[in-house]
């Protein structure tokens, strides 16, 4: 199992695909999920890129450092993680706080940096009194008792009643992140506010949102894409977890993304 030891946690990361020759693809999970969200995306991509997927700090198989984390927290431990294996260059894909993660990195590190895609996030995310409320709420309760409203807002309906198994999975992984974790990254959220600096991010980018996400509308998606230098805006059908619920769509745009054939 691939650990990286850092001074105050480890993160756990997977590579698939194989070749010096082939370009890197860094993928960057939700907030209360593991790697395992993108294995459509893994599966598909590794053939033609070597896919990095890590768990990050406090979830899956990566270890929890004690709260407060902010977003530079998380988007050094992306570069510590290129630095280790030693990748000079990768494109970016980020989903939720990932790509709150992809839009920091953007600004602060854009030449590490080839392509890169946020998904279903904002330049802010929700507010830092909700944040404070939800860490309030899972500090107290625990994460098992937020699994139903979760999977009310990642997935639409018909979804959840196609694909129970798909669902089951998801939600497992949320119900098992620890609670530190959980909380350091709703801090880190609170306290993330790129709205001013995105203009900075020279990288091209690509926005994908879910038509029916209730967490980052679409519209949060098109002003990232509107307020950097070269960016675009697609919406897929899904909600929240939209690589999951449009799988195909979302593969085929990312590939034609990726390959500049749009």
């Amino acid at each position: 199992m691939p650990i990286l030891t850092l001074a105050s946690h480890s993160l756990h990361y997977r590579i698939d695909g194989d070749g010096e020759d082939k370009p890197w693809l860094i993928f960057c999970n939700s907030l209360g999920t593991d790697l395992s969200m993108w294995d459509p995306q893994a599966e598909a991509f590794s053939r033609d890129y070597r896919v990095l997927r890590y768990d990050r700090r406090g979830h899956g198989l990566s270890s929890a450092p004690p709260p407060p984390y902010t977003l530079a927290d998380l988007g050094q431990d992306v570069l510590a993680l290129l630095n280790a294996l030693a990748i000079r260059q990768t494109h970016f894909c980020g989903l939720s706080i990932g790509g709150l993660t992809g839009q920091w990195l953007g600004i602060h590190a854009g030449s590490r940096f080839g392509k890169i895609i946020v998904c279903a996030t904002a330049a802010r995310i929700g507010t830092a009194e909700g944040w404070a409320s939800r860490m309030d709420a899972v500090r107290a309760n625990g994460l098992a008792g937020l699994t139903a409203a979760t999977a009310e807002r990642w997935f639409t309906p018909e979804f959840n009643a196609a694909e129970p198994a798909a669902v089951a999975k998801v939600l497992g992984s949320f119900a098992a992140t620890s609670i530190d974790g959980y909380v350091g990254c709703c801090s880190a959220l609170a306290g993330a506010d790129l709205r001013g600096d995105i203009g900075r991010i020279e990288n091209s980018l690509l926005a994908i949102s879910g038509a029916d996400d209730p967490v980052c509308l679409p519209a949060d998606l098109d002003a990232i894409a509107a307020g950097v230098a070269h960016g675009r805006h697609v919406s897929l059908p899904g909600r929240h977890i939209v690589n999951l619920e449009s799988a195909a769509a979302f593969n085929a745009t990312l590939s034609r993304f990726l390959e500049g054939r749009t």
